[in-house]
């Protein structure tokens, strides 16, 4: 350790987003800038606002986003900041193109694992004269300027979900109280019906319905309706193997008598 490194103090904790610190705390807080490039490192020399140096140790492959907080040996806070960098911006083509044009570019920057940051018109990345042009060649908007860099983390990484401010370790409860109130719907009714009493266990049609009447459908029973797709039309002709004796344009009688054993009855 040089003697620069001695004097300068040490940080070996971040805050991810400042989360669960006070406004008053923040706004206290010093500040240090630093581009995506330093902001990958887990071992960082840097100054901060106050003018002190900072030796940051911080375990293998964590990534410091703009918004966290980095805690000193003495209890004091710093507050990273993404730096300014150059960095290309891509659009799509209002006159000749669609925005789905940004969606095809992020496919292919992908399969060449680019970093790269989205946003919802546009896309960020590192200046890269190669890839600018294979973009432009897809009639997409390629312009270079200075701005903050926050490339998108892995899906289960420790930068995943970066630019957001705030961590989504909360449960959604969207559980329903199943004692709440529908309005007009009122679930606990109560379905009282005529009784019909048949007495027919077996459904013996031995007496006489002298009176007519509609026996109630159960309550929310669901009815089949049974559907007929279209069939090919049959020919009936000499090679058909059904014995068609009837005439298929009326009522026709298959021969056999429906004798169920029970006194006809009516209506």
């Amino acid at each position: 350790m040089t003697d620069k490194q001695a004097a300068a103090i040490q940080v070996g904790r971040r805050i991810a987003g400042g989360q669960g610190l006070s406004q008053v705390l923040l706004r206290r807080a010093s500040e240090v800038e630093l581009d995506w490039d330093v902001r990958q490192k887990s071992r960082i020399e840097a100054t901060d606002s106050l003018g002190r140096a900072l030796n940051v140790f911080l375990p293998r492959g964590t990534v410091l986003r703009g918004g966290d907080v980095l805690v000193c040996e003495d209890g004091s806070l710093v507050r990273v900041k993404a730096a300014p960098q150059p960095v290309l911006v891509v659009t799509h083509c209002t006159d000749h193109g669609t925005p789905f044009d940004l969606l095809r570019a992020a496919y292919h920057l992908g399969n060449r694992h680019v970093p790269l940051e989205l946003q919802p018109d546009r896309l960020l990345l590192e200046p890269d004269h190669v890839l600018a042009d294979m973009l432009r060649g897809q009639h997409l908007i390629v312009t270079e300027t200075s701005s903050a860099f926050e490339p998108e983390g892995g899906a289960y990484g420790a930068g995943a979900g970066h630019a957001h401010g705030h961590a989504h370790g909360h449960t959604h409860d969207h559980a329903h109280d199943d004692g709440h109130d529908h309005g007009q719907h009122e679930h606990g009714h109560d379905h009282t019906h005529a009784k019909h009493d048949h007495a027919h266990a077996a459904h013996d049609h031995g007496h006489d319905h002298g009176h007519a009447h509609d026996k109630p459908k159960p309550a929310g029973k669901a009815i089949g309706i049974p559907v007929v797709g279209q069939a090919k039309p049959h020919v009936h002709g000499p090679d058909c193997d059904h014995d068609h004796a009837h005439d298929h344009g009326r009522p026709h009688d298959h021969g056999h008598d429906h004798s169920h054993g029970h006194k006809k009855h009516d209506h």
